[in-house]
């Protein structure tokens, strides 16, 4: 029996199993598609919020402000593309001067870093782009930007590396209480475990219910954006958001991690993971942002995506032991500040496994710590170094990001190998530059297809059923498939 199976692996069920792997605990996480951090995870702002947003008193506030902060110190240690920016909320008219004061208030009472309100003129000094009705701003320097996917692929593998063990492609479709825990039947077989973390994102809800009655009623909103070119990254250099309103914090406008720019998003309620972008989505998330920043080139789009949240009618976010469903723990709702809080989230999870003095003494071997290969990055003795030891370095495959043979075979040689072209992208950067894959991917497809010895027809996009070839053609003849 497991001591403990988390459902799910985006940033919350990550963050989950590599907090419990620092411990002598038998864990298991089942993750539904092919693939960690493949929902919301990998389609939101990419912003580690500073924590004034949340009305101080609830699990928002507390752990937003925690969990940026360790964040931090995990993004260092694991290698993962961070930089701590700060975000400025802009009050766009003196009527919006009011709200500005009550976002501070929240952030002094839940205890954010450095936060100040600014004039429109020391507003306008750090960001001259922005749109001249600027009456004033709030400051938060504590603010960060993220890669999102590989902040929980960092935790995933170094948990896995320390004993937790990954079951992809695998739903948990029934939950039944047994002596001492609980029975999980997937498709891939059954799993006991004294411990169920329920970190499925968008499906918590429906695997609450497999356990216990309703009591929570998850509220899926679309969010679109558009991501353009690196010539547009140097627009800003803060995360911009407007005043917030009853759909969320907004239209933010945000450099990335890579160098481009991120405008988005709008809030519509869908049914489900819809992820499709609409002309009239875009269209309003371009308008709003002009509003902030006039001057934004759209023309220099490189792609539109749109991510699903988990927005929740409780008001905060659904965490602890399930009433009358003992070792059942629910880590669910998890909208934005999800993102910011994870790592601080997955500390509640000991917290409960401590009360009840189920958490042992921590592992005095934790093989913690990750670095990954950055060919552009490197200096050129370093670059002339790695060549020498492995000539699959010198070859360039993806032109926009300069990223090499070396780094997409890492990709899907680590710890948590990818399996599709989208995989290898999350894990390098190949396909993410202007082109979009439109160079590259066919070459990304034949390794692929080389290292995990499959034919070409079997390899995926992203998710299942993804295929990118549909058919083989011979020379003259047309498709030799039906």
């Amino acid at each position: 029996m497991l001591d403990v199976a988390i459902i799910g692996c985006g940033v919350v069920g990550a963050a989950a199993a590599y907090e419990l792997s620092h411990y002598p605990l038998h864990v298991a996480v089942l993750e539904a598609e092919n693939d960690v951090a493949d929902g919301t995870t990998k389609a939101n702002s990419a912003i580690l919020h500073a924590g004034y947003d949340p009305e101080p008193g609830t699990q928002m506030a507390r752990l937003n402000v925690q969990g940026v902060a360790l964040a931090k110190e995990i993004c260092a240690r694991l290698d993962v593309p961070y930089r701590q920016c700060g975000s400025l909320v802009l009050a766009l008219s003196q009527a919006e001067l009011p709200h500005l004061k009550k976002l501070y208030a929240n952030g002094v009472a839940n205890g954010v870093p450095g936060i100040r309100l600014l004039t429109a003129e020391e507003t306008l000094a750090m960001e001259p782009q922005l749109a001249p009705t600027v009456a004033g701003a709030l400051f938060a320097p504590s603010a960060a930007i993220v890669s999102p996917w590989e902040f929980a692929l960092a935790m995933a593998e170094v948990a896995v590396r320390n004993g937790v063990e990954l079951y992809r492609s695998t739903p948990v479709t029934n939950i039944e209480k047994i002596d001492g825990g609980w029975q999980l039947t997937t498709p891939n077989g059954s799993f006991a475990a004294r411990y169920v973390v329920n970190a499925a994102g968008l499906n918590a809800q429906a695997i609450h219910e497999m356990a216990a009655p309703h009591t929570f009623t998850l509220e899926p909103t679309r969010g679109e954006y558009y991501l353009l070119d690196k010539s547009e990254g140097n627009r800003v250099n803060h995360v911009i958001f407007q005043c917030p309103n009853e759909n969320g914090k907004g239209v933010l406008v945000t450099p990335t991690v890579h160098g481009n720019l991120l405008v988005g998003p709008n809030a519509q309620p869908v049914a489900g993971d819809d992820t499709a972008c609409t002309a009239d989505g875009l269209a309003f998330v371009a308008a709003t942002a002009r509003r902030s920043v006039p001057g934004i080139r759209f023309g220099e789009s490189i792609r539109n995506f749109a991510g699903v949240r988990a927005n929740v009618d409780t008001g905060d976010f659904v965490i602890g032991e399930t009433d009358g469903a003992p070792g059942f723990i629910d880590l669910a709702g998890m909208k934005s500040p999800g993102l910011s809080s994870a790592p601080a989230v997955a500390k509640e999870v000991t917290k409960i496994l401590a009360a009840h003095n189920d958490l042992p003494e921590s592992k005095t071997d934790y093989k913690d710590g990750r670095t990954r290969v950055r060919f552009k990055e490197l200096p050129p003795e370093q670059k002339a170094e790695l060549i020498a030891k492995n000539p699959a370095y010198g070859r360039v495959i993806c032109r926009c990001e300069t990223i090499t043979e070396g780094e997409i075979l890492d990709a899907l040689q680590s710890e948590i190998p990818a399996v599709s072209i989208d995989g290898v992208k999350r894990r390098c950067n190949a396909g993410m530059g202007r082109c979009q894959g439109g160079f590259c991917g066919p070459r990304v497809l034949e390794l692929i297809s080389k290292t995990r010895g499959i034919d070409p027809l079997d390899v995926l996009q992203d998710k299942a059923g993804t295929n990118v070839l549909l058919c083989e053609t011979k020379t003259g003849r047309g498709c030799n498939h039906g």
